[in-house]
């Protein structure tokens, strides 16, 4: 029988334990994820990073009816073979070993997978791809606004047409805010890329034959989602999704 609701998994990671109480010790994500799908009329599980082995996370997705792999530090440069540039924050191999357990697990199963910032960057390494460290201030690379808790840039997007990113913008402009500080480099195997913006930096993906709903952008349609309805409807898309393979 269906679940009442759809069960979206959010990744989320552990704060660190010198962190002011009340969060000392908290497993967190902001609360912008959370609120964009519960409005999709769905219920939002929220999963703290830990050491996850393969069947463990074929376990975890077997509960789930779609996953969202969040925005957040960055992927340790070393899945790509690199020593990390000085501007490199937030590595944890556990978040990294974690999510890419749960995407392949996500993936082979076919549940609806929406990926964002981080969680495009981390599914590009995870493909054997790999990331320009530090795109702040390189010639001819336009603003892309500043992680960490620093303002976001409004950018515009072009996308290519007759993929699922086109089919879920509905011939809308494609735009959102982006806060980050790399981005695609190498681009992994298996992926093409969908979009991107005038400066030619990658901000969508997709798996090449894939049969699933996935879509990846490095923007942050979570954002602004409360007040417009082009990226609340990433959320509503994929709460459909979910609905559809969990009947």
């Amino acid at each position: 029988m269906a679940r009442p609701l759809p069960v979206i998994g959010i990744t989320a990671r552990r704060m660190p334990v010198d962190h002011p109480f009340p969060l000392l010790g908290a497993v967190a994500i902001q609360d912008t994820y959370v609120d964009a799908v519960e409005r999709s009329g769905a219920l939002a599980a929220v999963l703290g990073a830990r050491p996850l082995d393969p069947a463990a996370a074929d376990d975890v997705v077997a509960t789930l009816d779609a996953l969202v792999l969040t925005g957040g530090p960055d992927v340790n440069p070393a899945r790509y073979g690199e020593a990390p540039h000085p501007s490199v924050y937030g590595i944890s191999d556990v978040q990294d070993d974690f999510e890419v357990a749960l995407l392949d697990a996500a993936l082979a199963a076919r549940l609806p997978v929406l990926a964002i910032c981080r969680g495009l960057q981390l599914m590009n390494v995870r493909c054997g791809g790999s990331l320009t460290q530090h795109i702040v201030d390189e010639p001819g690379r336009g603003p892309h606004g500043t992680p960490n808790g620093g303002a976001p840039t409004h950018n515009r997007f072009r996308v290519s047409p007759g993929t699922t990113l086109a089919a879920l913008l509905d011939g809308d402009e494609p735009h959102g805010d982006c806060h980050h500080h790399q981005a695609v480099e190498r681009v992994g195997d298996g992926l093409r890329v969908i979009a991107t913006t005038d400066d030619g930096t990658v901000e969508g993906l997709e798996l090449v034959g894939y049969d699933g709903w996935l879509v990846a952008v490095q923007w942050h349609p979570e954002d602004t989602a409360a007040t417009d309805p082009v990226q609340q409807r990433f959320f509503d898309a994929l709460t459909a999704e979910a609905r559809r393979g969990a009947r």
